[in-house]
């Protein structure tokens, strides 16, 4: 392990984070706010300690391993989690627990909240709280990425670590600093995108822009109690629906869709083809329990709230236009198990990645069939390509500890004193990085013991980065040399 070259790494990554606090304070400015200190003390802090780490006189090996690679990535993402809760400390009525999950939260683009009352704060805190989910869905490891090759520093092994999806030996472009570059280039049109959308929708240009942030990045905060139920605007919900749906699309499809100039790609490719006919039928099912439970009287209100709560919870944005909570039968249960699937690996989605239900499926499928003809070679093939029977170990490797680490979160919540139900919902909201729960986590933690938030900070991380990256450093193998 080089030490050197996680330190000038994580300081550089610093940098960048301490940089983008100037956009909060120019909203402060903008709209003529005085407590603008709660942002000049956290960015003046990030930028001296990023550049004492990146120090460009310290000598060090410009290869990363890839136990550089997953201390980086865990690193950068916990000390992201406590320089974000800085502002939100001093900016907000919030305990140094509440903040640092409110930050975690943000960051992992979960959208828990323990904050009450944001029609009343700051417009430059409510940008911030936005601006962390933005940067937390593409992440500031893949735009690190982007520049480290100026530090004469690969950065395969980071991208590795951090990139959602099991099958992160793919790149878009042959040089890899390429491929994060036009990654953050589709996001930022996506976000703009949505922004003008919103804005012509008849959002406000303040409100368009903050919840383009985190529409893009699936993250669901917004800069009102009511959430999107507070415009009453069915186009400013078809627009939500769209840009969730979009976000969830892994992005390297988004790039040979266009690079293409082939808007079937989306179909022909077999993940974005699955997702969107498992979004479609859980819209059909929907609908059809809120007619004939009677919740429901006319057709459009019922496809309308329908397809947004779905869209809503499997992309793992928590964006809300009713309460789905109280929803009859085992609709709520069955919104909480969707955000075990999430959106599609390769995108700002969280859950567990189609992709990976879908290999679940077809080995399950296999299996059954080698019972009938057990001499028979069969292949587990995806979109035609047979998949190696490492990645099929992997996938069933993060689905044992996902579901290992799920129950010992879950029973250390119960031990908090929460009940079964809010329990499981809690951490199910917090490492599919949802947002909204059941039980007493239904419409923030507020009511969740300090103990019981700092549990759902790991599980926001753990979620993140997809198990692997910390459960790794908690091997004692990975210490040694």
């Amino acid at each position: 392990m080089h030490l050197a070259v996680v330190l000038r790494t994580s300081g550089l990554l610093a940098v960048i984070f301490s940089l983008s606090l100037l956009l909060p304070l120019l909203v402060g400015l903008v709209y003529g706010e005085d407590h603008l200190s709660i942002f000049l003390w956290p960015m003046a802090a990030s930028f001296m300690v990023g550049m004492l780490l990146w120090n460009p006189r310290r000598p060090f090996h410009t290869r990363i391993s890839r136990k550089d690679g997953f201390l980086i990535v865990a690193l950068f993402w916990v000390i992201m989690s406590m320089l974000g809760a800085w502002p939100l400390w001093l900016g907000v009525d919030l305990s140094f627990t509440e903040a640092i999950f409110e930050s975690t939260s943000a960051i992992t683009t979960t959208g828990a909240t323990v904050i009450t009352g944001l029609d009343g704060l700051p417009r430059s805190v409510l940008f911030y709280r936005q601006l962390l989910q933005w940067m937390g869905g593409m992440g500031l490891i893949v735009l690190g990425i982007a520049v480290l090759p100026m530090l004469g520093i690969g950065g395969m092994q980071l991208y590795r670590a951090e990139a959602p999806g099991p099958m992160k030996e793919e790149k878009m472009t042959p040089r890899l600093a390429n491929t994060a570059r036009a990654l953050w280039l589709i996001y930022l049109s996506l976000t703009v995108a949505c922004a003008l959308a919103y804005w012509l929708a008849g959002m406000p240009l303040f409100d368009a822009i903050a919840h383009s942030l985190s529409t893009v990045s699936t993250g669901g905060f917004s800069t009102h109690d009511a959430s999107i139920s507070f415009f009453h605007n069915g186009a400013v919900e078809a627009v939500a629906i769209v840009f969730m749906l979009l976000a969830s699309f892994n992005f390297a499809v988004h790039f040979h869709a266009i690079h293409r100039r082939d808007p079937f790609h989306y179909w022909k490719d077999p993940e974005a083809r699955t997702f969107m006919l498992f979004v479609l039928a859980i819209v059909i099912l929907v609908g059809l329990m809120l007619r004939l439970e009677g919740s429901y009287h006319q057709l459009p209100p019922t496809l309308r709230d329908a397809t947004f709560e779905v869209v809503s919870v499997v992309t793992s944005t928590g964006f809300g236009t009713v309460d789905f909570t109280h929803w009859p039968d085992f609709l709520p249960v069955l919104l909480i198990f969707l955000s075990f699937v999430g959106g599609c690996g390769g995108s700002t989605a969280g859950g567990m990645k189609v992709v990976r239900v879908l290999l679940l499926v077809k080995q399950g499928m296999r299996e059954v069939k080698k019972l009938l003809h057990p001499n028979a070679m069969l292949p587990v093939r995806l979109g035609g390509q047979v998949i190696d029977q490492r990645v099929m170990n992997a996938v069933w490797g993060f689905f044992a500890a996902y579901t290992a680490v799920f129950v010992v979160l879950m029973l250390l919540m119960i031990h908090t004193g929460l009940d079964q139900v809010s329990a499981f919902s809690a951490v199910a909201t917090s490492m599919n990085n949802l947002g909204p729960g059941l039980g007493v986590v239904a419409y923030n933690f507020q009511a969740v013991s300090d103990g019981g938030k700092w549990i759902s900070v790991v599980a926001m991380l753990m979620g993140r980065l997809e198990i692997f990256t910390i459960l790794t450093l908690l091997s004692p193998g990975f210490w040694r040399d």
